[in-house]
């Protein structure tokens, strides 16, 4: 799978991906860097086929009006610090990798719960 991690959050959640055998980037690899506007990273993941994994809502309206991204992580945990961020991928991560492979396109994940967004 391809993932799109951006800016808000660490580029520690990327390396985590890759270690476990993703191909993930983060819009700090981008041309703007984490300047990069979301239309840049929508389009960026359209290109590569990558889920779009982040914090933003405006994720989420782009997604109803125009649907785009194709895919999007939504991560929902308000503030958290980066240990328990890579904590919560690594107890979730099998079922996230499940649904997006199943075909499901918004899934949303907090500190208890995945929802899927149909």
């Amino acid at each position: 799978m391809k993932f799109l991690v951006d800016a808000h959050f660490p580029v520690r959640l990327k390396n985590w991906l890759v270690e476990n055998g993703e191909d993930a980037i983060h819009t700090s690899d981008m041309p703007n860097k984490n300047h990069s506007s979301d239309l840049e990273i929508i389009q960026r993941a359209t290109a590569d086929n990558r889920i779009v994994v982040t914090k933003d809502s405006d994720f989420i309206k782009y997604r109803i009006v125009h649907s785009i991204p194709d895919r999007l992580l939504m991560v929902t945990t308000g503030n958290i610090v980066n240990k328990e961020l890579i904590q919560l991928f690594e107890a979730n991560f099998p079922t996230l990798k499940g649904l997006f492979e199943a075909g499901k396109k918004v899934i949303e994940i907090d500190n208890s719960a995945i929802t899927v967004h149909e």
